[in-house]
């Protein structure tokens, strides 16, 4: 494997940017020392390398990515993986509000806690957090998956049209057109199947306290009343 490592003291975000997109033309692995919680580390990476920042990322960090892989040993800002089309971020920490906003595709997970609004009108993908997620996770949610290992804050799932927020702890509230269900078999063996190959090991057991918040109304903007699956 060839590797290289960057170093972003003294480099504007910009500057980083540029060198981990010349870099991964030549390289399959960068490691970025010092990112100092820069904003915008890794937007728009589009080559399928692998990236470590060794430290925490300010505010969307793998905006836009498509095939690259990001490992962020600490912590992250606002908007980790915004619009992400494809590809992979971790963050070992915890990650401020809009994790996996808006993404196409893809993985993205926090092993720790969350804030608010985890997932908002994303469109498919898979988004799993370690710890708590704040208010109105799964907001405008379109498609793909959320999964919360940890409890649940208010207004979970507002306004959701597809896609579904699986939870293993507590739900404070729901917002509007949401609803839970229990899990099946098929999720129980989806969620077996991809948790442990991020590193989340659980009891056979727990697995069955998982419970899923799906649409409550496929139009929900035509009548919040109806009842239509």
């Amino acid at each position: 494997m060839r590797e290289i490592e960057i170093d972003a003291q003294s480099k504007t975000s910009r500057e980083v940017n540029r060198a981990i997109k010349a870099m991964a033309h030549e390289y399959d692995r960068i490691i970025l020392k010092n990112p100092d919680a820069k904003h915008y580390l890794a937007a728009g990476l589009t080559d399928n390398v692998e990236l470590v920042i060794d430290g925490s990322a300010g505010y969307f960090v793998g905006t836009m990515i498509h095939n690259a892989r990001i490992k962020i040993n600490g912590n992250a800002g606002w908007f980790p993986a915004d619009n992400m089309t494809e590809g992979e971020l971790i963050v070992e920490g915890s990650a401020g509000d809009g994790v996996g906003q808006g993404i196409y595709g893809g993985t993205v997970v926090v092993r720790k806690d969350v804030g608010s609004r985890t997932g908002e009108i994303m469109k498919n993908g898979t988004v799993i957090i370690g710890g708590n997620s704040g208010f109105m996770t799964g907001i405008f949610m379109m498609g793909g998956r959320i999964i919360i290992l940890g409890d649940l804050a208010e207004d979970a799932g507002e306004s959701i049209i597809r896609g579904a927020i699986y939870v293993l702890g507590e739900i404070k509230s729901l917002g509007k057109n949401a609803k839970i269900e229990e899990i099946d078999e098929e999720d129980k063996k989806e969620l077996k199947e991809l948790l442990p190959s991020y590193g989340f090991e659980l009891d056979d057991s727990k697995y069955d306290n998982f419970r899923k918040i799906v649409p409550r109304s496929k139009r929900p903007f035509y009548g919040q009343d109806s009842e239509e699956g």
